[in-house]
Formats: C-alpha cells, structure tokens, sequence
C-alpha cells in the first residue's frame, strides 16, 4: 500500500495553576495559538534589542480541559486508527512538574483522572469485544530509559541493569525493536490495567533509593518510559487469511530544567545530566528531520532516539503533547518547550496499514509458476518427440489402470510396469502401500480373532488374570493339560500399531484343541513387552470370575448400606440432585428460559454454518468461471479479436453466459455475506443471554440451597413468622456467622453505586488488586524485620485497618 505523507500533530496543554500569568500568556480565539508576551528589563539600559513577543501556532490548546476532553482531542483519533493497521506514537514533553505524567498515566485514585494509556487501554478492548471477523490479539509492554539504562517495568525477575540478558535496542527490516523486553499477552482490560499499576508501584517503591528527589516534583520519575501496546488482528474471510499489525507507543518523556535555576546536586545533577542530553540529542534529530538538505540522521546518538527511530519520521502517526507551566517564573522553559513544539511540527511522516496476506500472495505466484513450468516442459517433449506425455493429475481410468498392473506384476503375469512420467512413479508406489498395509490389517485381524491383548501396565487386569491362573508372576501362560504345564514367555509387540514388524526366535504356544498357529504368522505379527497374550477361552474364564467379584462386592455394600444409613446422621442431598429438583420447582421458570435461548442460539449456529458453507460454495464457482474467462481470453487475443463498426469487442454466447452467470454469483454473495454478519451478531447476543440465563439459574440455586439445607433447623424455626426472630433484623449473609469481609463489600458496593459508569469495573478491579498485593508485600517485609531486629518493632498498618477504593 503506497504512503501518505502526513505531519506530527502538536498540542499543547498548560497546567493549571492560581498564579497563571494572564498578562504574559495569551491564547488565541481559535484556540490553536499561544502568544508570550515579556516585558523589557529596565536594567539592560535603553538600547536592549532583545526579543519580547513570540507566537506560535499549533493544533490545539488545551487549558483548563478534562482528561476526558484532552484523550478525545489527542489520542482518540490515533488509537482508532492503530486499530486498523496504522502505527502511532504519542509523547509528552515539558519541564518537570509540568504535568506529562499526570496527562499520559493519570491518577488512579478516580477513574475520571486516568490518562492516556488507561483510556487507550479501554478504547482498544471495546472495539475488539464488538468486532465480528477479525480475531485480535493485544500484547503491551513497559520500558523506561534511565541514566541511558534500560529497564524492562514488567519484568518477573528484579533488574538492575547487569542481569545476564542484557537488554539493547536492535534494528531489523521491519523497524526497532528492543533486544530481551519482554511482550505479556492480556486478553482483558482488567489484566493490562494490573500490569501497568504494578509497573508503576514497583517502579516508585522499590526504586526510591535509587531515584533522588527533585525540587519541582517529588514524585518524578526521573525518567523516559515508554508503553506500547502491541494489536494483531486475524481476518478470517474464508480460505484467504490477512494479517494486520500496529502498535501504539505511549511516551512520558523525562523533565527538562535549568540546572542553573533549580540548583542541582549530587544524583539529582547526575540525572538533570543524561536527562538534558538525551533530549539535547532529540532535538538535534528534529532539526535534522526538518532539514529536507539531511541525507543522515544520527538517530543513534542516544538510546531515546534510537527507541524512536519508527515513531520521528518513520510509519507511524505522531502526536506530540507539549505541557507547560503557566507561572510566570517558568516563561523561559514554557518558550523552551514551544519552540520544540514548533520544530516537531514541521516534521513529516509516512504511515502505512501494516498488513500480510499468509496465503492469497503465495498461492497466486505458485500457480502462475506452475503454468510456466507446464509451457517449458509441454516446448521440451516435443522437441524430443514425447507430445502424448502428459503432467495433469491422473484421471481415475488411468488410476485403475496402474493398479492393475501392480497386482499383475506382484502375481508375476508381468515384468514390468509402464511408466512415463513421475505422477505414475507415485502412483506405483502408493498402490504397493495400500497392499502392504491390506495385508498387515488381515494378519491382525486374524491373531485378534485367536488371542486378546491385555497391557501389563493395567494392574487390576492382570492381578485378575492371575488371580484366574492364566499367566503366573512373571507373564507366563499357564496350561494344565493331562498333568502336564506347558508355559510360553511373551514376545516383543511394537507399540505403534501398523509399525515396522521384527521377527524373534520361536516361541513355544500352548497345545490346545481348535486353535492353530504357525511361525509365519508369529514373525508378522508380535506381541509387545508391556502386553500379554491370553487366548479368548482364557478370557472368557477372567471375565466370569470379576464378574463374580464384582456380583460379590455389589451384595456386600447393599447388605451394609441400611446399617450406616441408620448409623450416619442426615445430609443435605448432593447438588447434582438438587438442581434437578431446583429446576422443577423454585427454577422451572429461569429453566424454561435458558433452554429456549439455548435452542435459538443453536439454531442460530446452524443457520450461519449453512450460510457459509454456501458462500464458500460461490466463491469456489466463481473462481471456477473467473478461471474460464481468462482461458477464453487468452484464447481470443491468440486467434485474434473480433470488433464491430464502433469498435467494440464481440464475444461469442458462452463467455457472455459466464459473464451474466458471474455477476449473479457475485450479487449472492454479496448477500450471503451481509446475512451471515447479521447472523454472527444474533449469535453473539443470543451467547451473552445464555451466559445471563445460565449465571441467574447458578446463582438462584446458591441460594435456594443454602436456605433449605444449610440453615440450621433451629434458625429456621426462629425465622418464620411468629418465631423469636422477626424477618429482617438478622441478615441472611450473617445467619450462617459467615462475616462479610472487605472484598466482598467491595464488590457489593460496585453492584450498587457503578451502574452509572459500567466501564471503571476493571479500573477499580486492577487498582484493588494492586493494592492488596502491595499491602501484603509491606506487612511481610515488617514480619520479616521484626524477626531480624531485637526488641518489639510495630509492623506497619498493623493497627490500621485494610485500606480499599472508595467508589464515588
């Protein structure tokens, strides 16, 4: 697919403060230019030539916006179009505490302040859950560049940067990858979420001592992370499968500062160091991006730029988000990060749907090569006078034809078998197997009629068959027979049935009357080591005898099972029974309705099989005729075309047949196709009523059980009206002193106050699940010190209680 070149779009988004400078920012009407008015210092005297006045202008300007309203204007558009095939990348830049962070990962102590990546996470997961063809995979990684280390944020095994693997940033024909990052596959928007709150969690707890503190904000990183999520989609349009692939990554780009205003020292100096200069670095590929004059772009100068070598100028949609300060004290790095801005704009880039086609591409180059091979061998053969030598596939006359040769050579009524071409050489030799494999299938089909197999790894089996006396401990048959024992030791048997046969030394066979066996037939057919022969008679016997135990064992547990009916004091029935009872009484109502959804739901299936197979139908008869066509084609441009008085090509009453044949087809299966979508949407509604359907009868019957056989008789007793309990003053969750613990009121507070907002359930979800993890990691470390440490050491949130979301 040929490239659109398309430019980075720039926004910027200032941060909201008390002390906005209103007399030195300005905005314009349309909400898409900035101007920065400075007044003249008056200690520079009265010739002072310095610039007091910028403009600039960009694709939007975000003041005093939601991060609802911010994700629509910046990602939303890039998200949808990764979605279908295209690459995008989003970065945020600014000083430090400018709010990149807070614009990208948001706060997850709300749901309507999460950023960027939440959201994008959301907008992914419900376009796959509504989409119908396409089979989407989503895999998402974490990556964060510091003092131009990198460390993998969702790595299982703790890094430091000197682990074994080590981790570099790698070019290859279809981009920039990171060597050793490691890619997790979510399949929900709950299991992302929990990934990217623990990558946080751990990346601020445990590298506190590692990361200094900085003056403008505590809680910076101090860092360039990068999350990408990865989308791979699978069309499965029938026999043709295309393949689309993107990824978004989502950049939080570390703080740029004046070391000279801030102050700077020790490791914060060290960080403000390789900050700087990675940036440094990012601006000198913008300006040598928006140099047309640049024949090299020195995109290896840092690993940050390297990172970004696909996302600055490459197939990828490119957003940049430039936040900034509105106080007056931070103009200088505000002008900083506008002018970046304003370089980044002039940046262009060429996007492309990143799509494969795994079989149409090939099939269509080998048939063409195919033709070509038939043209060189068909101009071959006849020029050595071979012109009967055909290479189409053998017809079924001449299949017969080679059978019978084959028999007639293996009877020796021939010498030889007529061969011409490779197709039959083939044909020979799977005429030879099929007879190869006719005759084992009659030799064991004869020995099974005269023995039976018993594997030796099957102990019951073969303590019954000892038990019986027909084999002894060592895998004996055992025959008594006018006083005398005759024995035979088991024979080798392949495992693989229809396997390679190897012949062994004889064996001696037990002389019984009506049964003979030769040596020929042994060599054919052997017995494996982990398999006894035992002959049907033999069998026969071992059967009659566990029949007869097991006749035993039945009257001994029906003479035993009254006394300890009578000894065991009553239990509920199993729940297996009571269901059935459930469905017929309290249930049949739900029950009535799960199976007729079920029954249309399968009538549904059905439908939409048939419809397809009768797609697929059309589509092979119209290949059939596309096929004919282009036959009939090539056949009137060699004898030559026929045109009448206006110039127009005349085809003859067949090629106009298949024609008008053709666009019927196509017009079905136009149809067929728009009714068989029709038809997965029903069936996926009609799954959703039955996970409904199914879930309501589970959850009634939990109920309906635990309030028949579960509460005491005595609480019974005492809930019924007129009993000393009145209804309601003892909840039921309480009435078996089962205590309601904190996740359950989690979960019970979400049934009834998320309702408005159905799409924070995996929010909150991931974010509760985080913190219990957190919450145990931190009461285990403080046992673990309490165990080290002498003396009494107060365990942290020891005598705090549990603390869990707050739904508002």
């Amino acid at each position: 697919m040929d490239a659109v070149e398309k430019r980075v779009h720039t926004f910027v988004r200032v941060k909201p403060t008390a002390d906005f400078a209103q007399d030195m920012i300005k905005f314009g009407p349309d909400n898409k230019t900035i101007d920065i008015y400075i007044k003249k210092d008056a200690r520079k005297g009265v010739v002072n030539n310095r610039q007091t006045d910028w403009s600039f202008r960009l694709d939007g300007v975000l003041h005093n916006t939601s991060q609802e309203l911010a994700y629509e204007t910046v990602a939303e558009k890039l998200v949808s179009e990764a979605l279908i095939g295209y690459n995008g990348t989003i970065m945020c830049y600014g000083q430090t505490g400018a709010g990149k962070t807070y614009t990208m990962t948001g706060a997850t102590a709300e749901y309507k302040h999460r950023g960027i990546i939440p959201r994008a996470i959301q907008q992914v997961f419900k376009a796959t859950a509504h989409s119908v063809d396409p089979f989407v995979t989503v895999r998402i990684s974490y990556l964060e560049i510091y003092n131009e280390t990198l460390f993998d944020l969702l790595s299982t095994m703790a890094s430091n940067g000197t682990s074994d693997v080590q981790m570099a940033v790698v070019d290859c024909p279809q981009g920039v990858y990171v060597k050793g990052l490691s890619i997790h596959s979510v399949s929900h928007e709950e299991d992302a979420l929990n990934l990217l709150f623990e990558a946080r969690k751990n990346k601020y707890y445990t590298s506190s001592d590692l990361i200094a503190e900085h003056t403008l904000n505590k809680n910076s990183s101090r860092s360039h992370c990068i999350f990408t999520i990865y989308i791979e989609s699978r069309f499965r349009v029938f026999s043709d499968v295309k393949c689309i692939n993107s990824k978004i990554n989502l950049i939080d780009l570390a703080g740029s500062e004046r070391l000279s205003k801030t102050g700077s020292e020790g490791q914060v100096l060290k960080e403000a160091t390789y900050i700087n200069k990675s940036l440094s670095f990012l601006e000198q590929i913008i300006i040598a991006l928006a140099d047309p004059k640049r024949d090299h772009i020195p995109f290896r100068q840092s690993k940050l730029t390297h990172v970004l070598k696909d996302s600055l100028g490459g197939n990828c949609n490119t957003v940049l988000v430039a936040n900034i300060c509105g106080e007056a004290v931070h103009v200088e790095e505000t002008l900083s990060s506008l002018r970046f801005a304003t370089r980044m704009k002039w940046i262009t880039t060429e996007p492309v749907i990143n799509e494969t086609y795994d079989r149409e591409g090939t099939v269509k180059a080998l048939e063409k090569e195919i033709i070509l091979l038939k043209q060189e061998l068909a101009m071959h053969d006849s020029l050595v006078n071979r012109s009967l030598v055909t290479y189409d596939p053998l017809t079924d006359i001449q299949v017969a034809e080679i059978k019978s040769q084959v028999h007639k050579y293996l009877k020796g009524a021939i010498d030889e078998i007529d061969i011409v071409n490779i197709r039959q050489v083939q044909e020979v030799f799977k005429q030879f197997k099929l007879i190869v494999s006719q005759q084992e299938r009659e030799v064991e089909a004869r020995l099974r009629s005269k023995y039976a197999l018993i594997d030796k790894n099957d102990f019951a089996a073969v303590a019954a068959v000892q038990k019986a006396g027909v084999v002894d401990v060592d895998g004996h048959l055992v025959r008594e027979e006018d006083g005398r024992d005759f024995g035979t030791r088991t024979a080798p048997f392949s495992s693989r049935r229809g396997g390679k046969k190897k012949s062994g030394k004889s064996n001696e066979l037990p002389k019984k009357e009506g049964i003979r066996s030769s040596r020929r037939d042994l060599d054919v057919f052997l017995p494996s080591k982990s398999q006894v022969i035992i002959s049907t008679k033999d069998l026969d016997v071992k059967e009659g005898a566990r029949n007869q135990d097991t006749a035993n064992i039945d009257a001994e547990l029906s003479k035993a099972a009254p006394v300890e009916d009578s000894q065991r004091p009553s239990s509920p029935p199993s729940k297996p029974v009571a269901f059935e009872q459930f469905k017929e009484e309290c249930g049949s109502e739900i029950s009535r309705i799960f199976k007729e959804n079920k029954s249309i739901l399968l009538a549904r299936k059905k439908r939409s099989s048939t419809v397809a197979q009768r797609i697929n139908f059309i589509k092979r008869e119209m290949e059939g005729i596309k096929k004919a066509l282009e036959a009939q084609k090539q056949e009137r441009w060699q004898q030559g075309e026929y045109v009448d008085e206006k110039g127009q090509t005349i085809i003859d009453e067949e090629e106009f047949l298949l024609i008008v044949k053709l666009k019927d087809l196509k017009e079905e299966y136009r149809s067929g196709y728009a009714e068989l979508q029709d038809l997965k949407a029903e069936i996926q509604y009609c799954q959703h009523l039955v996970d409904q359907c199914r879930n309501k009868l589970i959850s009634e019957f939990e109920v309906w059980y635990s309030e028949s056989f579960l509460i005491p008789k005595g609480v019974q007793e005492a809930l019924k009206p007129g009993g000393n309990i009145r209804p309601g003053v003892i909840p039921m969750n309480r009435v078996m002193c089962l205590e309601e613990d904190e996740q359950e009121r989690f979960e019970r507070m979400q049934e009834t106050t998320l309702p408005a907002c159905p799409a924070s359930v995996s929010f909150y979800k991931a974010k509760m699940k985080t913190d219990q993890k957190h919450t145990y990691t931190r009461t285990m470390s403080s046992l673990e010190q309490m165990r080290k440490k002498p003396g009494l050491i107060t365990a942290a949130g020891r005598n705090k209680p549990l603390s869990f979301l707050h739904v508002v």
